[in-house]
């Protein structure tokens, strides 16, 4: 085929020799046998919401795009089985009808649930682990073309390897997701000062189910943004919603955005104006529908996770960094909390994260930046998002993920002759 394609934000471009949409797991296991015999690779992508080449294919790209939806819904356990191809937002409304919900979510559904997975996407919340927490089954084909099921109770020392696996260790097909009855949140948006905020930066992550903040570069200014549990009646999601939503977080700033990139040298200016246009919101809405906001101006995108004590000393350097060396930028940057697990490629492994993301408008130059913010990061033991730019390879990340080697035994097992891995993944790895 000779279409040209692109992920999201237009940082990475492919040309796949032949595209598979699969509506049956026999034809996915009949797909890596042939592959597999005939020493061919294989990728997977989803909604191309990752910023790295992970979906790039050298040859075959399987998309699951006709297995989307609901298989199965069990009350008694609270637990729902879904195909992997299915789009969080859909899932969040197929999961309502059933009076479920996921326990917590990130800020974008756009990304089918097995990317999402196995990237590490998460939200906000010291209570809530990153969204591959929630998985109780995994239902995938390996790179022999078997189809297997794990389960979280039962296969404990291969499971945490497939929560979280790049998509090296075989196509997910199916996941089986720990549910929680459906619940109402009340969101509130604020505007506040950074010193604010990290003076008061325990109380606001204990006080709240979902607590998260943007900063403003060259600024003292943050949006802060609270959620939590209520009973009220959802509110109707009118103008208030909808000009914070699109007109001020979208509509305004993708034109400050474009003075930015038009005129490099303003955006400083361009940050303070932003910052300027913060407002407070409130909604009130069923969890599915709270969690997410637009995304329609396009970025590029680092994001890592560091311990959470360290949070307020790497902002401020950050800051400075910013401020000294009078980087181009007026994205905000985007401060998130998430609990430890023991997932085995979790950037949340073992410990009380805090996740800083750091944005640059697509066509500005980002390289020079990022570079400078991720030295700072790693300094504290940064582990990289694993669906956001980031320059770490194997010989940094085997000391910052102290599961590394068991993942990288388990993919061998799982994937024998490296049918599943890119020129990416293989520098990634060092495989």
């Amino acid at each position: 085929m000779n279409d040209i394609r692109e992920n999201w934000s237009g940082s990475v471009k492919f040309q796949p020799q032949n595209y598979s949409y699969p509506i049956t797991e026999e034809e996915i296991c009949a797909l890596v046998k042939l592959a597999r015999m005939s020493g061919r690779k294989i990728r997977m992508v989803g909604a191309g919401h990752s910023f790295t080449p992970l979906a790039q294919p050298t040859d075959i790209l399987v998309s699951l795009d006709k297995m989307q939806g609901l298989i199965s819904a069990d009350k008694s356990s609270m637990r729902a089985t879904v195909w992997a191809g299915t789009r969080l937002k859909a899932l969040g409304e197929i999961l309502h009808a059933e009076g479920m919900a996921m326990e917590n979510l990130g800020d974008i559904d756009v990304q089918a649930i097995a990317g999402a997975m196995s990237t590490g996407t998460h939200g906000t919340g010291t209570r809530f682990g990153t969204l591959a927490t929630q998985l109780r089954g995994i239902t995938f084909v390996d790179g022999t073309g078997e189809l297997r099921t794990l389960k979280a109770e039962s296969d404990a020392d291969l499971f945490p390897a497939l929560q979280i696996s790049l998509g090296s260790c075989g196509i997910i097909t199916r996941l089986e997701i720990q549910t929680v009855p459906a619940y109402k949140l009340q969101y509130v948006a604020k505007k506040s000062t950074l010193d604010h905020v990290l003076a008061n930066l325990e109380s606001y992550k204990s006080q709240n189910r979902n607590f998260e903040f943007y900063w403003f570069p060259y600024t003292q200014t943050v949006q802060t943004k609270e959620s939590n549990e209520t009973s009220e009646n959802p509110t109707p999601r009118g103008v208030g919603k909808w000009l914070n939503d699109i007109v001020l977080e979208n509509g305004v700033f993708s034109v400050l955005s474009g003075i930015s990139k038009n005129i490099p040298g303003t955006s400083a200016a361009m940050s303070k104006l932003s910052a300027a246009g913060v407002s407070s919101g409130k909604d009130i809405n069923w969890s599915h529908r709270v969690y997410a906001t637009p995304r329609l101006v396009k970025f590029q995108e680092m994001e890592y996770n560091i311990p959470q004590e360290h949070f307020s000393e790497a902002i401020r350097r950050l800051d400075a960094v910013i401020r000294q060396r009078k980087f181009k930028v007026h994205f905000p940057m985007e401060c998130r909390w998430v609990a430890p697990d023991n997932i085995y490629l979790s950037p949340a492994y073992q410990r009380e994260s805090a996740y800083i993301a750091v944005h640059m408008y697509k066509g500005m130059p980002h390289q020079e930046y990022f570079e400078a913010m991720e030295e700072i990061l790693q300094s504290y033991g940064g582990r990289p998002h694993w669906g956001k730019m980031h320059t770490m390879r194997s010989n940094q990340l085997k000391k910052v993920y102290p599961m590394w080697d068991k993942f990288q035994e388990i993919r061998r097992q799982m994937d024998p002759d490296g049918v599943f891995l890119n020129p990416y993944l293989t520098e990634l790895f060092g495989a």
